[in-house]
């Protein structure tokens, strides 16, 4: 899919209208000011030590400072008390509005209060903030669908489904092993409970089975998101269930970086051989290193989320919330953060693999062929 980067966030609302998801605007939040041509924006993104990250935090300051405004963008390394600490900086600055991708999104509620109290809107970018009401709006991609993605995806490397949707050849059965994201993100939750939506008949008539037992979110997800978790995780299953000769065929990673650290543990294990190939890997976030890793036949597919597009979008909710306007939602009704639905605005994905990564990354100008050599 190449997006067209002028038309991209209204043809993505349309799609989503088409789903039946609400197009309504809400009422502004308490302490909106009109006027606020210059202010300070406050940019709190995770980590650095995510390819994906990284570019969402540039991105965003990017498109505000095209608008006119000031941005404090700081990034808290995984660590939530220096997100706390940030966002109780940024405040004390003057901050006229928070964009905020949450470590953990519960973690924040008393920062989340203190905005409040200095009439200081918040915006969630792509985590959703949980159990507070002081969170105004919420800017994502199509999180359940991102699942269904994944698990459409292992199945046609499988070669169960075929790439239209329809009956494959392959009977099975086939061992897969699942994993998830981590806890304390919500949308990891939405990742796992679509790609189940996905795998659950063909767990339940045997086309697919988990060696492992391992099926429940509690069991599979792997805290932060981090690679080695996950790579230890996997080092485990081999060891502990693959002892016998039997092989791993397919496993749903709902990450890059996890998937990264999976085919780690797997080639150490001997897979990644003529005798014995890699099973089929999914990703998300189409992030350099697994790109390149597709491109070598080793992870199977991504989930492209194109964040330029979601910069932009918060930028422009951002702005319209600013200036006193209320900004575009497409989904008013399934993201409940556990006190309150936050509206919401949720963007397209798509997945990619071995056959689709030129037009989708090199022809959109996401990568350049040098950087994916």
């Amino acid at each position: 899919m190449r997006y067209a980067r002028i038309a991209a966030v209204s043809a993505l609302v349309l799609s989503m209208a088409a789903c039946g998801s609400s197009e309504k605007t809400v009422d502004k939040p308490a302490g909106f000011v009109a006027g606020n041509s210059g202010a300070l924006v406050g940019v709190t993104m995770p980590t650095r030590s995510s390819e994906r990250w990284i570019g969402d935090g540039e991105n965003v300051k990017k498109e505000l400072e095209a608008l006119g405004y000031k941005v404090d963008l700081q990034y808290a390394e995984d660590d939530i008390p220096t997100q706390v600490n940030q966002l109780d900086n940024q405040i004390t600055k003057g901050v006229k509005l928070l964009i905020i991708a949450s470590i953990d999104g519960t973690a924040i509620t008393t920062q989340l209060e203190n905005a409040k109290d200095n009439k200081i809107p918040v915006i969630s970018y792509d985590r959703l903030i949980r159990n507070s009401p002081n969170v105004d709006y919420y800017a994502t991609f199509d999180n359940f669908k991102v699942g269904v993605q994944q698990a459409t995806s292992l199945l046609t490397g499988l070669k169960v489904l075929n790439a239209d949707g329809s009956k494959g050849t392959a009977k099975g059965p086939f061992n897969v092993e699942l994993f998830a994201g981590s806890p304390d993100d919500n949308n990891a939750t939405f990742f796992f409970n679509g790609a189940m939506s996905v795998l659950k008949p063909y767990l339940d008539d045997g086309t697919i089975k988990v060696p492992s037992g391992q099926t429940g979110f509690k069991s599979i997800a792997i805290l932060r998101w981090q690679p080695k978790t996950a790579q230890d995780r996997m080092e485990n299953l081999l060891t502990s269930t693959y002892r016998s000769g039997l092989r791993v065929q397919g496993v749903l990673s709902p990450y890059d970086g996890l998937s990264i650290g999976i085919l780690s543990a797997l080639k150490s294990n001997g897979y990644g051989t003529a005798g014995q190939p890699y099973p089929v890997v999914t990703g998300q976030d189409a992030e350099r290193a697994s790109v390149k890793s597709i491109i070598a036949d080793e992870q199977y597919s991504t989930i492209f989320k194109d964040y330029r597009d979601l910069a932009k979008t918060s930028a422009q909710m951002a702005d319209a919330i600013l200036k006193g306007g209320k900004p575009t939602t497409n989904n008013n009704k399934d993201y409940n953060n556990g006190v309150k639905v936050v509206p919401s605005m949720l963007l397209d994905t798509m997945i990619v693999n071995g056959t689709n990564y030129q037009k989708a990354l090199l022809d959109s100008g996401f990568y350049t062929k040098t950087q994916l050599q």
